[in-house]
């Protein structure tokens, strides 16, 4: 973990109320896919963890959802501004895990992190399959950025309106795979767990205070005892998850 001043380069919203950053600075700590960095915001006492979407040199992007006056504070900086930056938080996702074919789902904020995980498993030489799910139609994004990187690709609607009807898991179903890896709301988690026929990797969401371990204000139960999602996750393997 380091604390670094990044500045912002865009600033950008890819869908109603979602938001992509592009952040200059040192990113020497991030060293898996699925990490996260914690922003400090003028006027906030708590910092913001964001996951990492992707990673280019000293480039780091990401990408937000609006849901509270902290995350509205950041969907309206601008070009130049600068942010302090907790970064390389969090274990990641274990690349040696996935076999020759992981399939990785992402439920609506739960995209991001897919993104630079397909992209280190091509690097790799393999070939992932990608499932976003999302509610509707509008809320949609980075599927073309998915395509682009070379993953198989595939869009699950609750509402129908696009791609497959119905959840991740509906799509799910259909593949074989050698593993799964997703990132979403814990409903859409356990649904994952259930249906899924592989061993597989999770990122659990919790309320963070201080984002490295220090105020253990994250933990959880799982099979081997306590963990801090913040620093012993946010990413736990299928076979510790206790719901």
């Amino acid at each position: 973990m380091t604390e670094s001043v990044f500045t912002l380069l865009s600033n950008r919203e890819l869908a109603p109320t979602v938001f992509e950053l592009k952040l200059q600075g040192d990113c020497s700590a991030i060293t898996a896919p699925g990490q996260f960095v914690n922003i400090r915001l003028n006027g906030f006492y708590l910092r913001r963890p964001i996951s990492v979407c992707d990673l280019e040199g000293d480039v780091l992007t990401l990408i937000f959802k609006v849901v509270g006056q902290g995350t509205g504070a950041m969907s309206r900086m601008h070009s130049g501004e600068k942010l302090d930056l907790l970064v390389g938080l969090g274990n990641g996702y274990d690349l040696t895990l996935c076999g020759e074919r992981p399939v990785l789902m992402g439920g609506g904020a739960g995209v991001p992190p897919m993104y630079l995980l397909a992209k280190r498993l091509l690097e790799r030489g393999v070939k992932p399959v990608m499932i976003l799910g999302f509610n509707t139609r509008q809320e949609i994004f980075y599927e073309e950025e998915f395509r682009t990187l070379g993953a198989e690709t595939y869009v699950a609607t609750v509402d129908g309106s696009y791609g497959t009807k119905g959840f991740v898991t509906d799509v799910l179903g259909k593949l074989d795979y050698t593993h799964t890896c997703c990132c979403g709301p814990e409903p859409m988690l356990k649904a994952v767990y259930n249906a899924s026929v592989t061993s597989g990797q999770y990122s659990f969401e919790e309320r963070m205070g201080c984002g490295f371990g220090a105020c253990m204000g994250c933990s959880c139960k799982t099979k081997y005892g306590n963990k801090r999602i913040c620093k012993d996750g946010p990413v736990l393997v299928k076979e510790e998850i206790v719901w």
